[in-house]
């Protein structure tokens, strides 16, 4: 058999197994190795996904596909958990809390993700989205000496096994009625019954309702504020970006491939979804005294727009929610590296929202930088967030969802409010406690990298980033 396909999975497992015993035998001390190890096999995986074997079809009897979509997916993935491992390592250093493990969690939550992104089978999706969330819980939950963390990782516990379960019943009663587990057989019994058949509808509804949860979708959003504010803030940023990307790639590829056939059925739901998502995440971020909360909610918000271009549908829709995953994870991550960075005099995190007043008079050049993805991710012009809201909206009225986008653009202008009020705190309010000194030249380098990616600059990669969801997006078809 090629496995030159799953070279990247391949890498990624042998890497966490080897670092793995590497943390069982040198402990605390291993934990710089173990992480710039990480980074270095989720870097080599990235290469490897640029190779001709990512369009290699259907493997395993059809449980992944080797495209596009799944490689341009994996590597939005893979250069998150790297950012978020690097963010990760000075944060815990602090509390002498870093253990070797956390790297390897991340990269088993990676592999997971890597699944979810190429499944094509009900039960492949279902696999890999549960490796993805069983490591997701450990790290909700791993500042053990911090009741906040806990109390995280045992709601994100509960709550995400039964979204598990909801998910897992609507997968049975898709099997039931359809005698396979196929993308391509659950599609085919679509096209012949429709949604005639309330075993279907059922199985559909319930399907989606799960994967709804796991993007943190409104009405399944309400683990996403509690879960963010309570883990570390390294782990927040992860969960922010890699598995919202894989989760929302995965709805992109149900929904368009097993539930093509069901568009008028799901797309129903979707709106909802979508509309309900941006209402909710606008609303309720405007009394946030907590930026990890408001950027929950932030999270939330941005999922919704996502969704509009899914219901879109086609290429045009496709290749607008990569686009808008992709840039939205710069943003995110970006916003994260700044929050790391609020810290006071004896190096102690710093969340609320009123720590950051003055702060363009003590720290101009981290106030700028939090300001642009603040501003970025309200999608105000000239911006780089502008061009992917606007991405979604186009695909939207192409297909005469005029109403969609009238709500969707409205939404916009609702939400612009706390992200404003982030930039009134930083350059209006008069100055209050110092924050501490900037950290590594690492974590500042990035921040310049995805300030700049999201700047006017960011119009540059309008055609290559384009033409490379234009493709991805493609392959789905």
């Amino acid at each position: 058999m090629n496995l030159a396909p799953i070279l990247p999975e391949l890498i990624l497992t042998v890497g966490a197994i080897v670092l793995m015993m590497v943390a069982a035998f040198m402990g605390r001390r291993g934990s710089a190795l173990c992480s710039w190890a990480s980074v270095a096999l989720l870097l080599g995986a990235s290469v490897t996904l640029l190779g001709e074997p990512q369009s290699a079809g259907a493997l395993f009897g059809g449980l992944i596909q080797a495209d596009g979509f799944g490689a341009f997916g994996k590597l939005v993935i893979y250069l998150c958990a790297a950012v978020a491992i690097v963010m990760a390592h000075n944060w815990f250093e602090r509390d002498f809390e870093h253990a070797a493990e956390y790297p390897v969690l991340i990269l088993l939550s990676a592999i997971g993700m890597s699944v979810m992104v190429s499944a094509t089978s009900l039960i492949s999706l279902y696999v890999g989205l549960e490796l993805q969330s069983l490591s997701a819980y450990v790290l909700a939950a791993y500042r053990r000496t911090d009741d906040r963390s806990a109390e995280a990782g045992l709601k994100y516990f509960v709550l995400g096994g039964l979204a598990s379960g909801i998910l897992l019943y609507g997968i049975s009663l898709l099997y039931g009625f359809t005698g396979t587990t196929q993308f391509e057989g659950v599609a085919a019994a679509f096209a012949r019954e429709g949604t005639q058949s309330i075993g279907l509808l059922f199985g559909l509804v319930f399907l989606l309702a799960g994967l709804a949860f796991k993007i943190s979708a409104v009405p399944f959003h309400m683990w996403t504020p509690d879960v963010y504010e309570g883990a570390p803030t390294p782990v927040t940023a992860f969960f922010a970006s890699a598995p919202k990307v894989a989760a929302v790639l995965l709805s992109v590829r149900v929904c368009l491939d097993a539930l093509a056939p069901a568009i008028d059925a799901w797309r129903q739901i979707m709106i909802f979804a979508a509309l309900a998502s941006i209402l909710l995440g606008a609303v309720a971020a405007y009394g946030q005294t907590n930026i990890k909360r408001l950027l929950a909610y932030s999270s939330i918000n941005n999922v919704g727009f996502a969704l509009i271009g899914l219901v879109a549908g086609g290429v045009a829709g496709a290749s607008a929610v990569l686009f808008y995953m992709a840039v939205y994870v710069v943003m995110t991550l970006g916003a994260f590296l700044c929050v790391l960075r609020m810290k006071d005099e004896k190096g102690e995190s710093i969340e609320g929202i009123d720590s950051l007043s003055g702060l363009s008079q003590t720290r101009p050049g981290l106030a700028l930088a939090l300001a642009t993805f603040m501003l970025s991710l309200a999608g105000i012009p000239p911006l780089f967030g502008f061009w992917p809201k606007l991405m979604v909206f186009n695909a939207a009225v192409a297909e005469g969802l005029y109403p969609l986008a009238v709500a969707g653009i409205l939404g916009t202008v609702v939400g612009a409010f706390y992200y404003l009020k982030i930039v009134k705190v930083m350059y209006f309010d008069a100055p209050g406690r110092p924050l501490s000194k900037p950290g590594s030249a690492v974590e500042s380098g990035l921040i310049v990298i995805a300030a700049l990616i999201v700047s006017p600059l960011g119009y540059l990669l309008i055609r290559p980033l384009g033409q490379l969801t234009n493709n991805a997006a493609g392959s789905l078809f």
